[in-house]
């Protein structure tokens, strides 16, 4: 699967010089040109359809594209090659060593109660959201009334600059000559974000973070800086006013990437979106 993020940067590279598939004519590109996309790993719903999205990526250019994805497991890894597990941006914030000892474990107890329903197909959208409310709205309390030196963030970020996804420094960088904005959505915590994607040098000047970013009052914590950002809030609407709406709300082509059900409506809020070419990693439940 991590193969898709090459083959992003393959397809508009194509683009960009005029080739031709292989089967190029009346029917345009077919599901069968692009290897990866017949890898066993690789499961599409609707065949026809994707080709169709694909046909109108390619013949719309890098004008009216934008790319819109998840961080945790998405562009990062869930494993490196020793086996070790990737931290999400929040596992990140975990490890820091000034961290009071009471925040990790009531940190830990709702993570151990809300998580197992963010990732449980059963439960009811209403139900999902309602919990991830409360889950952030805890977090940000817990997030008050000690000091914390965002350095020791960057310590522990460092250690994981080589866990993003094959090809995301191609794709990256060859978004960035192309002047494709990518915008980067995470429930996570963006400070952890953004310290990855700067110590494996893709935070790039097209590269755009919406997160969870923490807040200081006189050196001590006070939570989470508004807006919260949950699972299911994640889409464009959240930039409605901003520099960066402004930007893309006009980009009706998108490449959207995701691991969870909320990830699947990141693109929601762009006005006129006519196609959008959506990318599952699968991370939980996968039997």
């Amino acid at each position: 699967m991590s193969r898709l993020l090459t083959l992003l940067s393959t397809v508009f590279a194509r683009k960009l010089r005029n080739a031709q598939f292989s089967t190029m004519g009346s029917n345009g590109i077919c599901v069968e040109d692009i290897d990866v996309f017949c890898s066993e790993n690789c499961k599409i719903k609707d065949r026809t359809r994707v080709e169709g999205i694909l046909r109108e990526l390619i013949a719309g250019g890098t004008d009216r594209l934008q790319v819109v994805t998840d961080f945790d497991h998405t562009i990062t890894k869930q494993k490196l090659e020793n086996g070790q597990k990737v931290l999400t941006s929040f596992g990140i914030f975990d490890e820091c060593k000034s961290l009071p000892p009471q925040f990790r474990t009531e940190s830990r107890q709702l993570y151990d109660k809300y998580r197992p329903i963010e990732v449980d197909p059963c439960v009811p959208m209403p139900e999902k959201i309602n919990s991830m409310i409360e889950w952030w709205r805890l977090s940000n309390e817990l997030l008050k009334g000690f000091k914390f030196n965002p350095t020791e963030i960057d310590d522990v970020a460092v250690k994981f600059k080589d866990a993003l996804r094959d090809g995301t420094h191609e794709l990256f960088t060859q978004l960035n000559r192309q002047q494709v904005p990518v915008l980067v959505f995470s429930a996570g915590l963006g400070d952890s974000v953004v310290s990855i994607l700067r110590h494996a040098n893709v935070l790039l000047p097209n590269v755009k973070v919406v997160s969870n970013f923490l807040q200081y009052q006189d050196g001590i914590l006070n939570g989470f800086q508004e807006k919260f950002i949950h699972a299911f809030n994640k889409n464009e609407t959240a930039l409605e006013g901003t520099e960066y709406y402004n930007l893309v709300h006009s980009r009706d082509h998108v490449i959207l990437m995701g691991d969870s059900l909320g990830d699947a409506g990141m693109a929601d809020g762009i006005p006129t979106s006519s196609h959008v070419l959506k990318i599952g990693f699968l991370f939980d439940h996968m039997h």
